[in-house]
């Protein structure tokens, strides 16, 4: 979709959509609308209150089809986004390919990156292998163009805005594929292709350790959880460097790629096991986040590590009494092989913090069930000692609209966690306290490092909403972690 923004509305299509706030000069802008409309301003406020996702549609005075589309009160970004995707996504066979969008009225301008955001999502299909003949969508061709009718004084910061949001836009369609691709089509070699790919079309470096290299590194706690696969392991390591020299700081990111879950041996039901294709959550985000780090040229350096694998029943699989090494010499007891994740993300962190010595290391992943039992769908578990840190990240949450709340990283939580035969154990064996206990087994391979945070998503990263028949990915945490790191390298 070819996006052409102006400050005429004579060169506007017949399709023509304005984006409402509901606030206390509603009545205002309801009223320019009638006024261009020609229609009855009594019948619009009647019909129309601005309340998010309500959508009421007319013919103008000039036959010109006209959509009103309610943002709702105070919007966050996630919100906004939601809103218009919803809106494109629920009419994109109907809509013509010549589409109109005016921003001159309220306040609305101001959001108009989410806003362009949530349009160019709407046409995301998330039928990936389906046969049959797909019906047309006339925005999704190279000939659809979008046309926005902004204020003269608002033309440069919009067609700022619009770049932003057809990059971001393009990002997460490609981090919604890969998490809602089946395991079959999502080995650990298809996820290193992915990311070889994107750093050559974004401008980052990636090496790819193979199974080999894997194992003379030492990266043992991503071994074990591959030994009952029959795909090898990859470990993947990407590098973004600005063109600036000068007063750079080094952000590290570790995702969790597991690209199937079964449980291992401690195998999990099968009500809802088809969904641990989404498992690779967090690498999704880590994926999108490097990427537009790269495509917006930000002066940071970003390291970002993903250890790939499934997590499969075999002969050759780890065993619930094992003990295995890690990536930092600990030994670690495995109580449970569906604690799996932080194994891998253990290697992660210890790895990015030998070899890179970061000033800020964060972890992402669908790590636990225990935070969606505390928080739901609604927010990211946050785990941290670090109370800058925390705000830091909490505040990018409330930018974007991907919310985070803080948990408790207490001392009291450790003992939990001991093992009488090794250094730690992976899971704590009780049904308490699931997702605290979990980063206080990743705080043992972060060698105390002060600027350090763990991000559970695994109620987050796929959601059940209008865009799919069964939970889909959301690309939470690539807006987040992109907003953390501008927010970051800005101070």
């Amino acid at each position: 979709m070819r996006i052409n923004i102006t400050t005429s509305d004579k060169t506007l299509s017949n399709t023509l959509v304005f984006p409402i706030l509901k606030d206390k000069k509603l009545k205002n802008t309801l009223s320019k609308i009638a006024a261009t409309t020609g229609v009855s301003i009594d019948a619009l406020v009647h019909d129309f209150e601005a309340n998010n996702k309500e959508i009421h549609s007319f013919y103008g005075a000039k036959g010109e089809n006209i959509f009103l589309l309610g943002l709702g009160e105070n919007p966050d970004g996630n919100k906004v986004i939601q809103t218009c995707r919803s809106f494109i996504h629920h009419r994109k066979e109907k809509l013509a390919a010549n589409l109109s969008l005016n921003l001159t009225l309220g306040k609305v301008a101001v959001l108009v990156e989410n806003i362009l955001t949530g349009f160019f999502l709407g046409t995301y299909n998330i039928n990936l292998y389906q046969t049959g003949a797909k019906k047309a969508v006339p925005l999704d061709t190279k000939k659809a163009q979008l046309d926005v009718c902004v204020k003269k004084s608002d033309l440069k910061s919009v067609e700022k805005s619009a770049d932003r949001a057809q990059k971001t836009a393009d990002t997460l369609r490609k981090v919604f594929d890969l998490i809602n691709q089946p395991a079959n089509k999502k080995r650990p070699q298809d996820m290193a292709a992915y990311a070889v790919k994107a750093g050559k079309e974004s401008g980052f470096s990636v090496r790819v350790m193979q199974k080999p290299e894997i194992e003379k590194e030492g990266l043992h706690g991503l071994l074990a959880v591959n030994r009952g696969s029959e795909d090898p392991a990859v470990f993947i390591v990407m590098e973004y460097k600005p063109k600036t020299k000068k007063n750079v700081k080094k952000i590290a990111l570790v995702g969790k790629g597991v690209t199937f879950d079964t449980g291992g041996l401690s195998i999990k039901g099968s009500t809802n096991m088809h969904l641990m294709k989404s498992d690779m959550g967090g690498s999704g985000a880590v994926f999108g986040a490097i990427e537009m780090t790269a495509k917006l040229e930000l002066p940071v350096h970003l390291i970002a590590v993903v250890g790939a694998t499934d997590n499969s029943v075999d002969a050759l699989s780890y065993k619930p009494s094992d003990v295995i090494s890690s990536y930092a010499g600990k030994t670690i007891e495995v109580i449970d092989t569906d604690a799996e994740g932080r194994l891998t993300l253990a290697d992660g962190l210890a790895y990015v913090n030998k070899n890179y010595k970061p000033d800020v290391m964060i972890d992402i992943a669908t790590l636990t069930g225990s935070v969606i039992r505390a928080l739901g769908y609604a927010a990211g578990g946050l785990f941290t000692k670090n109370d800058n840190l925390a705000k830091s990240l909490i505040d990018a949450g409330t930018q974007t609209g991907e919310k985070l709340w803080q948990l408790p990283m207490w001392d009291e939580y450790k003992p939990m966690i001991k093992s009488d035969v090794a250094d730690v154990r992976n899971y704590s064996g009780k049904p308490i306290a699931g997702s605290i206990t979990a980063s206080k087994f990743l705080e043992h391979f972060v060698n105390e490092h002060p600027n350090w945070a763990h991000v559970d998503i695994a109620g987050t990263s796929v959601t059940a909403n209008e865009f799919g028949s069964d939970r889909n990915a959301t690309g939470f945490g690539v807006r987040l972690l992109l907003q953390f790191i501008e927010n970051y390298v800005s101070k």
